[in-house]
């Protein structure tokens, strides 16, 4: 299932017991109206990951948990590692976390490392906090809706998994539905958790 960023039936991004900033207000204006660019220009959106390519390298990032632990995705090198970014108030998200966090239960002792970059705003850390306790796997604030060479997190859920080796094997963006299923943990994830020969 695709999800793309849209208003809420009320009409309005926030809501007005949780005033924004007009500096705020004007960042999303001006990130809105670059990304409505690059589509109408033919650029894709996805360029603005930074030329992400399967099997070169995956960018390095780092999930800054909600109990203060910096993990950085170099450090888990030599491990299958799932990136995936989510909301509270996205609905395919809230459906996908779940099976997500009972595969990387299931599969930790095999290496599998899943970090969870959640898009929610500071004010909303109760309700994240809330979801990240029922999770088998590290989450944080991602603090912005970029993502360093990953790009602009602009539809959700997406992720990226990274091999042992370090490299990118599944790209988010190039998925025309990037929600995690069984059949796609299986058909993506748990080949790359078998031991080598």
């Amino acid at each position: 299932m695709r999800f793309e960023l849209k208003r809420p039936p009320s009409g309005r991004f926030f809501s007005a017991a949780r005033p924004v900033s007009l500096a705020r207000r004007a960042w999303l204006r001006l990130a809105l109206a670059c990304c409505i660019a690059a589509g109408a220009s033919g650029w894709p959106l996805a360029a603005t990951a930074g030329g992400l390519k399967m099997g070169k390298p995956a960018p390095p990032l780092v999930l800054h948990t909600l109990d203060g632990q910096a993990i950085s995705t170099d450090s888990l090198r030599g491990k299958v590692v799932i990136l995936t970014f989510w909301a509270t108030w996205c609905a395919p998200c809230r459906e996908e976390l779940p099976l997500l966090s009972a595969y990387a239960a299931q599969h930790a002792g095999q290496g599998l490392e899943v970090l969870g970059f959640n898009l929610d705003d500071p004010a909303d850390l109760p309700a994240v906090r809330k979801i990240a306790a029922s999770l088998s796997f590290p989450v944080g604030l991602l603090g912005s809706a970029w993502a360093g060479e990953y790009g602009r997190i602009w539809r959700l859920p997406v992720s990226f998994t990274i091999d042992r080796s370090g490299l990118l094997i599944d790209n988010g963006w190039d998925d025309d539905d990037p929600t995690w299923t069984e059949a796609r943990l299986q058909r993506i994830v748990t080949p790359l958790l078998q031991p080598s020969p």
